[in-house]
């Protein structure tokens, strides 16, 4: 699990925002160190700034201005929310743990070793308590939504059977589907040099890579390695899982990987496979590829187990996240909110400063 899933949480529409700054007093100034308050607690610039640095940390593109106060005006209702849900935790009596918290983060620390971790840690300029105490949000935020909204939410066999009804195209397959995960090593060397396992050269990537091959041989978990070694950002996060890939995408990629991937049965990995620079003929990289699964052409009847899962998950996050909303904004009502961050933008044309 990649540390910036930690932080991650879901934001209300932005004219919430808006309709809360434009209520607050104009007079009202706590301090220039506070960002906002909550019942009272304060929300202080200082956690802002750290939240930013770290979403900020490693980008190869500098933020502008209006990009930055945008963001910095997210972090703040991320934490105005945040405080709201801990708030609702102690009245149910459902606070993370001490115990809870360690565990999770064992969890998190599992991929790695001590010296991986703590280059990691100090990548997304965060320290070991960032980390517990988003670890304990996280876990605290997990409890109150099961509480009050998922275990609110039942799906029945008659609205599975009502979308299957109503959608049936979409479970006629024009072509196969693969589901694809994938391992990636390139030759390019890190341009921070921040990540201590980054190949710097060919020799070294084909070294990283076999040594990933051999350790999936010996039986360890492909989406651990995923996490630990591939230099795919996009992907690494989840365990190397690329998506679903239709039959025409995956004959617009190298022939190699094409004819490795077309000949496995879901479960199985490719060996390494050798990918070639679009501009020469020098190798750019690396990569193992497994199938997950595969979905033949032709209509998917509502029989098959996966389709009923896949129609169960798709109705229950839809409800979840209705639900969400509509829940966030009663406890919003509920809540006695300043939000001095997004007064000060406001006042000061936008700007932030």
């Amino acid at each position: 699990m990649d540390l910036r899933v930690i932080a991650k949480r879901i934001f209300l529409p932005c004219a919430t925002l808006i309709l809360a700054s434009l209520a607050m007093s104009c007079g009202k100034t706590p301090g220039n160190d506070v960002a906002a308050t909550v019942d009272g607690e304060k929300i202080y610039r200082a956690d802002v700034e750290r939240y930013f640095q770290n979403q900020t940390a490693g980008s190869n593109q500098p933020l502008n201005d209006e990009q930055a106060t945008g963001l910095r005006l997210s972090i703040v209702e991320n934490l105005i929310e945040n405080q709201i849900l801990m708030h609702r935790a102690g009245k149910l009596g459902l606070l993370a743990t001490d115990d809870e918290v360690e565990r999770r983060l064992k969890e998190i620390r599992s991929p790695y070793t001590d010296q991986e971790f703590t280059q990691r840690l100090q990548e997304r300029k965060l320290s070991l308590d960032d980390i517990k105490r988003e670890i304990r949000r996280s876990l605290t935020a997990e409890k109150v939504v099961n509480k009050e909204i998922t275990s609110k939410i039942n799906i029945t066999d008659q609205d599975i059977g009502d979308y299957y009804s109503e959608h049936k195209s979409e479970f006629n397959l024009i072509e196969p589907k693969y589901h694809l995960a994938h391992i990636l090593v390139t030759t390019s060397p890190d341009p921070h040099g921040r990540d201590p396992n980054k190949a710097r050269g060919e020799a070294e990537a084909r070294k990283k890579i076999d040594g990933v091959l051999l350790r999936l041989q010996a039986g360890d978990e492909f989406s651990t390695l995923a996490a630990t070694y591939s230099e795919d950002a996009a992907t690494s996060a989840n365990g190397g899982d690329i998506g679903i890939v239709p039959e025409s995408a995956l004959k617009q990629t190298d022939v190699a990987t094409r004819e490795s991937v077309v000949k496995l049965k879901p479960g199985q990995y490719t060996p390494v496979i050798p990918l070639a620079n679009p501009t020469g003929k020098q190798i750019a990289g690396f990569q193992i590829v497994k199938l997950i699964s595969i979905q033949p052409a032709g209509l998917r009847e509502i029989s098959d187990q996966h389709v009923k899962q896949e129609i169960r998950q798709k109705l229950q996050d839809r409800r979840e996240q209705l639900l969400k909303t509509a829940y966030y904004n009663v406890m919003r009502d509920r809540a006695k909110i300043e939000n001095y961050y997004a007064q000060q933008v406001l006042n000061a044309g936008g700007t932030g400063h």
